[in-house]
C-alpha cells in the first residue's frame, strides 16, 4: 500500500489517555521546529501551559521534528489547537511522517482538521470505528525519527500556533491478578521449539524472545542447540 493509499482525513476528539494508561515518549526525544517567533519556541510544545504555544515564522509547512536515540515503537500523538483563541493560526492539514532518519521517512497519517478546540488524539494506524466515533488503534508503528508537518491553516494562514504536543508509545494493560505457580513453570525445550506461538509476556522474556520478530536474545542463540 502507498503512501497515497494509507491517506486518512479524520477527524478525532478523543480525551488524551493518562500516563497509567500507556507511556509517553516526548522526555526521551531531541524535539526541534522549522522556526519560531521569538518567545514561542519549541519548549512550549511541552511545558503543560494551555496559555503558551509555539509559533511559526517562515514558510509553509512549518515541521516539528522528533528525534529518538533508540527505536520506539509510537501509537498515536495528540495535538493541542484553539480555533477560538488562534483563528487563522490554528492548523487545519497535517502529515506525520517516520522513519529511522530524516533521509527515509514515509506518511503514516494525513489528518484534516475543521476549527479543531483542545486535544486531538490522532492514532497512527486507526483500525476502526469505535461506537463513540473514535478510532481504534492498531499495531504502533516502530521509529527514529518524527515529522510532524503543518500544511495549512485555518482560512489560509501562513503561521500556526501549537499549544502541546504529546507522543504516546503502546497501551499497558494493567492487571491485578497475580501470576499463578502454573504459569510461572515452563518447559523451556518445548516452548523454545516454537518461538511464534502466542505465549505470555513473562515466559517470552525468559526465553529471550520478543515475540514479534523472530528474533531472539544473544544468551538464547548461545544455548537453542545444546542437547
Amino acid at each position: 500500500m502507498d503512501a497515497t493509499e494509507q491517506r486518512q482525513r479524520s477527524q478525532s476528539h478523543t480525551v488524551v489517555p493518562s500516563d497509567a494508561e500507556r507511556p509517553e515518549l516526548g522526555h526521551l526525544a531531541t524535539w526541534s521546529v522549522s522556526s519560531h517567533k521569538y518567545g514561542f519556541g519549541v519548549d512550549n510544545l511541552r511545558d503543560g501551559n494551555d496559555n503558551t504555544f509555539w509559533q511559526s515564522e517562515g514558510p509553509q509547512p512549518h515541521t516539528i521534528e522528533l528525534s529518538f536515540p533508540k527505536r520506539v515503537f509510537i501509537s498515536a500523538i495528540s495535538l493541542h489547537t484553539n480555533h477560538p483563541r488562534d483563528d487563522s493560526y490554528t492548523p487545519s492539514k497535517i502529515s506525520i511522517r517516520a522513519g529511522t532518519s530524516v533521509h527515509d521517512l514515509q506518511e503514516v497519517r494525513f489528518v484534516e482538521f475543521s476549527k479543531p478546540d483542545g486535544w486531538m488524539h490522532i492514532p497512527l494506524r486507526p483500525m476502526d470505528t469505535t461506537e463513540e466515533g473514535g478510532m481504534m488503534e492498531g499495531p504502533p508503528i516502530p521509529a527514529h525519527h518524527l515529522r510532524i508537518l503543518i500544511l495549512a491553516n485555518h482560512l489560509n494562514g501562513k503561521d500556526t500556533h501549537v499549544r502541546g504536543l504529546r507522543i504516546f508509545g503502546t497501551a499497558v494493560k494493567q492487571t491485578t491478578s497475580s501470576v499463578s505457580p502454573d504459569e510461572s513453570d515452563i518447559d523451556v525445550e518445548s516452548e523454545a521449539a516454537s518461538p511464534r506461538k502466542s505465549l505470555p509476556g513473562k515466559k517470552l522474556l525468559k526465553l529471550g524472545h520478543d515475540g514479534l520478530s523472530g528474533f531472539t536474545s544473544q544468551q538464547f542463540k548461545m544455548h537453542e542447540f545444546i542437547r
